[in-house]
């Protein structure tokens, strides 16, 4: 009896309660780790005599719930919502008002007892009905209200009136581009890290290479002072940039700032700026402080006076949801050095008085988000000017101690992480130490953080990467004080949220790529292909176990490559050097290393007979070079809607930007390219590789 009431509980709020593993099995979720997700996710069950009580507050509540918070009507389709309603309320006249996007209002009057009942139930002894309310329209496509008045109340929903696939609109021919995270670019003008400039005058040399396509890592708000934590999955918030990357010789301020411009040709800053430029691994904190001089100088000065840049920013600054609120944050932790966890109660709650940060400071973060913004856009224009995708990364998840979280903590569930559980590669599972969002709050607010993080992003993106795209129907919660192969997956209302990435995607003309690469159950892909969304096709992922079989056939609608920024570089794959890594980090038992090596020779060698049965490797060479070559060929001659090469593939790199499951144990996120941005656009062995995947892209036949 206590396990059924239990699995009735988890049902009513969404908590899986098993799941089948990548080898097949059937994974059943403990009781322990059942009990631990539904207190996280707001259930009252501290024991199991707590249960009956449990189950039935939330049938009350789901009852008592007039209306949802969210409906979705596909464009074309009519607008209907369902009523909960106490049976005797029937005969009762009650007014629906129409609130649409546009400000046009129009309101309705009806009586329950003249709509279809789609349910009936008895809720504490009273009887019920759900009706099913059908309204008339024009509904065009956008954001609306509905609000129902009921005894003085107004119940309101959302109704996302949305395409259902998002945009799609592409180059005639067959695209490709390149990967690179900026941080790692580096050349002879920036301070050490790659910065808005570089990507800038990246684009524009894929685009004479006859490239159409860039894409890069997150470009979002960090911590890179005390704490440092670089990790672009693990932003302040994924609403915010981060001013690292900001060029300063394009900031208007410096001409009108000699005391920066003195700053930037002093002895000591130009010392500072070579070491960091000479150094192989991005020092975060020393490159921040660096800028943070000068852009200190040029923000104080803009405050100083009036004219039409502070025009321009009063216009940021009232557009901008959130952004005072953001600075102060960021100089109130600034100011005491700590979590805000760790706050007075009244801070850790969200207020903030004078007193608690640095006006200075707080004035700075607000005027560094100003200035990236305005750089991104010049980019995105330079981008457009030149039919070049500029592809940006939505990220996951958010750092626990970062913005997004302590501004709406309600958003995001306490004690447990997001994580994935076991497979091949992490045989214990994964454990990512961000807050997952509650699916039940996301709705009441009308999913208004997805909403401003995908406009943020699609106002200057071609393209936009939805990080763990199978986040949208279910995502794997771990329990704090639980093994991640113990955690528990909780379900998501996929069909709103692809409502509104199809929504924003069409109205911001912005593809939609999913990362769906990994274990993925097959309803998530039939739905990326139900909306358009493009997958992600990586080779080296795509290869069988099996010497004798054949690598998995690209996907039409897909973006494909090599690799991805989680996997080893293809000089590393090809030399098995990440499974020699995997070992000294004790993520694979040396026990199974010769498997390891047996399963990767497979794949090798199937890799090879494809590129050989389809003419792309000639000769008997099996060298990284002429391998890479011809897997540049197979994907260049695919189907696929764009090809992204990784860019230090083109130089055989051997060490990966990122090792998944290490934290210190690896200089992940950290390893800047090996030549300089002028060296390596002047590589003949680069050229000419991209050149070659350029050939086959326009004029190749199309094989999958």
């Amino acid at each position: 009896m206590e396990r059924r009431n239990l699995n009735a509980l988890a049902t009513a709020h969404g908590v899986q309660l098993g799941y089948t593993d990548v080898e097949g099995r059937r994974r059943t979720a403990s009781r322990e780790a059942l009990l631990a997700v539904l207190r996280c996710i707001g259930a009252p069950v501290e024991k199991a005599a707590d249960l009956p009580g449990a189950i039935r507050e939330r049938r009350h509540s789901l009852w008592q719930r007039v209306t949802e918070p969210v409906v979705v009507a596909w464009d074309g389709e009519p607008v209907e919502i369902v009523l909960r309603l106490a049976s005797s309320e029937s005969a009762r006249r009650l007014r629906c008002r129409v609130f649409l996007e546009a400000g046009e209002g129009r309101t309705h009057v009806f009586k329950p007892r003249d709509l279809p009942v789609v349910e009936r139930a008895s809720v504490g002894g009273v009887p019920m009905t759900a009706r099913s309310l059908r309204l008339p329209g024009p509904w065009p496509v956008g954001h609306h209200r509905i609000g129902i008045e009921r005894r003085g109340e107004l119940h309101e929903t959302l109704v996302l009136r949305a395409p259902r696939r998002a945009w799609e609109q592409g180059r005639a021919d067959r695209g490709w581009g390149v990967f690179a995270p900026l941080y790692a670019l580096h050349s002879a003008r920036s301070q050490g890290s790659g910065d808005l400039a570089d990507l800038e005058a990246l684009g524009a040399w894929v685009s004479g290479l006859g490239g159409n396509a860039l894409t890069t890592l997150p470009l979002l708000s960090a911590f890179l002072g005390e704490p440092c934590e670089p990790s672009p999955y693990a932003p302040v918030s994924r609403r915010f940039w981060n001013e690292l990357y900001l060029d300063l010789a394009a900031v208007p301020e410096l001409r009108d700032v000699p005391g920066a411009r003195r700053l930037i040709g002093s002895p000591g800053f130009r010392r500072e700026t070579l070491r960091l430029r000479s150094g192989e691994r991005m020092d975060y904190r020393a490159a921040m402080a660096l800028k943070r001089r000068v852009l200190e100088k040029l923000s104080e000065a803009f405050f100083d006076k009036q004219g039409s840049r502070r025009a321009a920013f009063e216009r940021f600054r009232s557009e901008t949801p959130d952004l005072e609120k953001y600075a102060r944050f960021r100089a109130a932790v600034e100011k005491r050095e700590c979590s805000w966890r760790l706050w007075p109660s009244r801070m850790r709650d969200g207020t903030l008085r004078r007193g608690d940060y640095a006006e200075r400071a707080a004035r700075y973060h607000e005027y560094v988000q100003w200035l990236v913004s305005d750089q991104l856009g010049g980019v995105a224009a330079s981008a457009r000017s030149r039919e070049l995708v500029l592809g940006l990364d939505l990220p996951l998840g958010v750092h626990p101690d970062g913005f997004d979280v302590w501004r709406e903590p309600d958003l995001f569930a306490e004690r447990v992480s997001a994580g994935a559980p076991p497979d091949d590669f992490f045989p214990l599972g994964q454990d990512w130490g961000f807050p997952p969002i509650r699916p039940d709050r996301s709705r009441e607010q009308g999913h208004r953080h997805l909403l401003e993080c995908l406009r943020g992003h699609m106002r200057f993106a071609g393209a936009l990467r939805i990080d763990h795209v199978m986040n949208l129907h279910r995502l794997f919660w771990v329990p704090s004080g639980f093994p991640a192969a113990e955690g528990v997956y909780v379900r998501y209302p996929a069909e709103e949220l692809h409502a509104l990435i199809c929504l924003e995607s069409v109205r911001h003309r912005c593809a939609v790529v999913g990362e769906d690469l990994g274990t993925v159950p097959a309803y998530v892909r039939s739905a990326m292909e139900r909306h358009g969304f493009l997958r992600s096709y990586a080779l080296q992922s795509a290869l069988p176990p099996d010497s004798r079989g054949r690598p998995a056939p690209v996907p039409a609608s897909s973006v494909a490559g090599l690799n991805t920024h989680d996997m080893p570089t293809f000089a590393g794959f090809w030399r098995g050097l990440d499974i020699r890594d995997r070992v000294e980090l004790g993520l694979l038992d040396p026990t199974r290393l010769a498997r390891e090596h047996d399963r990767r020779r497979h794949r090798r060698d199937a890799l090879v007979g494809e590129l050989r049965s389809r003419g792309h490797l000639r000769d008997k060479s099996r060298g990284a070079g002429a391998v890479l070559r011809g897997s540049l060929d197979f994907l260049a001659e695919s189907p696929a809607r764009t090809v992204l090469v990784n860019l230090e593939d083109l130089w055989l790199e051997r060490r990966p930007q990122n090792v998944p499951g290490t934290t210190i144990e690896r200089p992940n996120w950290r390893r800047k390219t090996s030549p300089t941005m002028e060296t390596f656009i002047g590589m003949t062995r680069v050229r000419r590789l991209l050149k070659s995947v350029d050939r086959h892209r326009r004029g190749g036949t199309e094989r999958s």
